[in-house]
């Protein structure tokens, strides 16, 4: 088993919403996420858009400072909000990295692709001399596809994808060990997505990467990740591995989810039921009590009002009922 390279714990980002005193209020953008990551290791982590995914990723980068909750990078505490503990994230800059959602907007249109590149470079102090941040910021480059040329252009030139790509280099530039993907194909041409994914593919092979991979498209998340996290409403409904959610989901939402997924074959496709869930989600403002997704929810009763949801492990659980069934058979 691999080592846990990342491991979360009962997260929490509130945002203020107005009011004052007692009567402030706070929009619950995440609460109460935990999860770990294994060195080499892809989570997938999908839902509908405003869920908390991205919050959830730039929270752990401390993008956004923490409302509460604990973040063990390694073996060491990047924060813990209720021991008051902080660490000073500029080391950690180099190991942990991220690729934002906007190819358009997250590069700066006054900076050459060199730069941009280059600009982590420099404040890590990366390279001794002119010419090995230049060589640095051509492998980069070519590692994502692209060419020395490129290096001296702007983002005006370049199409969304070789702009993603860009992103990408800038992120690979400090040679991190840990990238959050923030939704990197979902601005993307349906062409250009499964090049990006096979490229992410690639260089986690190459330089042993680990990745959050953040999006709300279940068909593209399957393809990559070794496990998947489903989010509702800023929760972690579901947590399994990559095939065993595609193919036995437990909780309603995922199954939801995964019914929307397109089927290339029109027969099959006629034959998968369509899960279509009834209302709207419940504003992060002020969400339900109890069940999060209980207003949704084809299941819900009274007793989902009352409480909140235990996050378990469920499938194990009844693994070993299963297994323990067919020892008494056995006996028998």
């Amino acid at each position: 088993m691999s080592k846990k390279l990342v491991q979360v714990e009962h997260l929490q980002q509130y945002f203020p919403a107005g009011g004052f005193g007692k009567n402030k209020k706070y929009v619950q953008a995440v609460d109460d996420v935990s999860f770990f990551i294994y060195k080499g290791e892809t989570l997938g982590l999908v839902g509908e858009s405003g869920c908390g995914k991205t919050t959830t990723g730039r929270t752990l980068l401390r993008l956004y400072e923490p409302t509460g909750g604990r973040f063990v990078y390694g073996d060491q505490v990047i924060f813990d909000v209720a021991q008051k503990q902080f660490a000073d994230m500029l080391p950690y800059r180099k190991k942990m990295q991220i690729v934002f959602q906007d190819p358009y907007a997250s590069l700066d249109p006054r900076m050459t692709i060199g730069d941009i590149v280059g600009e982590a470079i420099d404040v890590h102090k990366m390279a001794a001399n002119k010419q090995e941040r230049y060589n640095i910021i051509i492998e980069m480059l070519r590692r994502v596809g692209l060419n020395s040329e490129h290096a001296n252009r702007y983002p005006h030139e370049f199409s969304g994808g070789q702009r993603q790509r860009v992103g990408i280099a800038r992120a690979l530039a400090v040679r991190p060990e840990f990238i959050i993907c923030d939704e990197p194909i979902s601005a993307l041409d349906v062409s250009i997505q499964a090049q990006v994914i096979n490229m992410f593919e690639d260089l986690q092979q190459e330089m042993g990467l680990t990745y959050l991979f953040i999006a709300h498209d279940l068909s593209a998340v399957k393809h990559i990740s070794n496990r998947i996290g489903v989010m509702y409403l800023g929760r972690m409904v579901e947590l399994a591995d990559s095939y065993e959610l595609i193919t036995r989901p437990l909780h309603p939402y995922t199954k939801s989810l995964i019914s929307a997924i397109p089927i290339a074959d029109p027969k099959a496709a006629k034959a998968n039921k369509r899960i279509i869930l009834e209302g709207d989600v419940p504003s992060p403002l002020n969400p339900p009590s109890g069940c999060r997704f209980r207003t949704r929810c084809p299941y819900a009763d009274t007793a989902c009002a009352e409480k909140v949801p235990e996050w378990r492990e469920v499938e194990q659980a009844i693994l070993q009922r299963a297994t323990t069934l067919i020892s008494v058979i056995s006996a028998i």
